[in-house]
């Protein structure tokens, strides 16, 4: 039984090891999500976590884009508007004095109550910035061939199928 819940553990923590795959947010709060606006109007948003970069959570919304605009009957997709957000923090090691949230005071005989000296505990913690990517995308869904002239007209087909090798999808389970 301890093995058991051992490698379920083991699973849980390699799954948050890797970038976002493309899926529906409902589950996990990383992936594609959709509003519909009007009949033939959507907001999409592709969330990545800090593992997946902004080129992939771009494409993943361009692909959703298309995967919409062929389920819902459409031939091409025009871009209203496009945003990608990018949200920093800075994530610490968990060393340093502020690993437990409080100090040590210690009583020494020449210094009184003062915070308790340890050379390892003492050294600031280190920290790293990570950055996740969150795209929006407000896209107009028409039929017939798309307008050869509008750079931000896409062929839903030829967007899903110039974009489908690069899109990963969780493992079955």
């Amino acid at each position: 039984m301890r093995m058991l819940a051992l490698a379920a553990v083991a699973g849980l923590l390699a799954a948050c090891a890797t970038a976002t795959p493309y899926q529906p947010s409902e589950s996990v709060g990383y992936g594609f999500h959709e509003q519909t606006i009007e009949n033939n109007r959507v907001r999409i948003t592709f969330r990545g976590n800090t593992l997946t970069d902004r080129e992939t959570v771009e494409t993943y919304l361009l692909y959703r884009a298309a995967e919409l605009t062929l389920q819902s009957g459409h031939d091409y997709f025009v871009v209203a508007s496009r945003d990608t957000e990018e949200h920093s923090r800075l994530q610490s090691d968990g060393f340093g004095p502020s690993r437990y949230g409080f100090s040590y005071w210690a009583y020494r005989p020449y210094r009184g109550w003062s915070p308790w000296y340890d050379p390892f505990w003492d050294e600031p913690g280190r920290y790293r910035e990570v950055t996740r990517y969150e795209a929006i995308a407000e896209i107009a869904m028409f039929n017939g061939p798309k307008p050869a002239n509008d750079p931000n007209a896409f062929d839903a087909r030829e967007v899903q199928a110039n974009l489908q090798g690069r899109v990963v999808r969780p493992p079955p389970g």
